[in-house]
């Protein structure tokens, strides 16, 4: 039985506890603080299902906190949230528990450094699959086009939370700003040299990097956003289409560059 199975099958007292354990209780409308016990290894700290609990009650909560950060949630940001429901394919039942753990995220008490501590800690130094929780919410964050002031200072928050460097958050930033040049049809309306510069800030290496440096690079994002190793590590399957199209949008930015270098010479 899946993660989420288990939780609709009543099984709360996998010992969670915490923040998100309060969070998902209430989303779901239960207490699960007392009586209800453990349900064996599947949800002992470290096991794949537990991380894929925290790691989808952490990004709804954290989303509606974000979508809050300038004082109002505006229409945008609440079709965003819908778009990136769709986008992880969520059944009825799913979205109902998004939508709550979203609102929860949105009170003014919400325990961000708590809930981003606990969830640091769940994920077992799974690194990749934090760096993808930043990148959904970098995703939400530039829904409007732009990062506001108070969204960028609880992205600050999370970074210092969940210990990523200031360059290498800069770095995901640059992958979420220019995805959209490398996603779909692309942008039409961009520039060829344009598109190569921000082709070179997605992989994160420099024009004057070399192909080796270049291929390296590609191969490094490739296996960060492998989706069956994110899904291994802890990933909700019903995510593996975000890191599906993640790894598309950095396969066509590295041919992007690998064209235009053999173009050039």
């Amino acid at each position: 039985m899946s993660w989420w199975g288990k939780l609709l099958g009543g099984a709360f007292g996998f010992m969670l506890g915490g923040p998100l354990g309060a969070l998902i209780g209430a989303a779901f409308g239960h207490n699960f603080d007392k009586g209800l016990g453990s349900i064996g290894d599947d949800f002992a700290p470290g096991a794949q299902e537990r991380v894929q609990t925290a790691f989808f009650t952490t990004v709804f909560s954290v989303m509606g906190h974000l979508a809050k950060a300038d004082g109002r949630v505006s229409q945008h940001e609440i079709q965003m949230a819908r778009e990136i429901m769709q986008q992880f394919n969520l059944d009825a039942e799913r979205r109902k528990v998004a939508i709550e753990l979203f609102n929860q995220g949105k009170r003014p008490d919400f325990p961000l450094d708590e809930v981003l501590a606990q969830f640091r800690q769940e994920c077992h130094r799974r690194r990749n699959l934090m760096q993808m929780f930043v990148e959904i919410l970098m995703h939400a964050a530039y829904a409007d086009g732009e990062l506001h002031a108070g969204e960028r200072q609880v992205l600050e928050r999370v970074r210092e939370a969940l210990g990523f460097s200031p360059e290498v958050f800069r770095h995901i930033e640059a992958m979420v700003r220019n995805a959209r040049h490398f996603a779909g049809g692309g942008a039409p309306d961009a520039s060829p040299r344009d598109v190569l510069r921000e082709a070179y800030e997605i992989l994160g290496v420099d024009a004057s990097a070399s192909d080796a440096e270049v291929k390296k690079a590609y191969r490094r994002l490739m296996n960060q956003h492998h989706p069956d190793k994110l899904v291994s590590k802890g990933l909700p399957e019903e995510m593996i289409r975000l890191a599906t199209e993640k790894s598309q949008e950095i396969r066509k930015a590295y041919d992007t560059v690998r064209k235009a270098r053999a173009a050039s010479r």
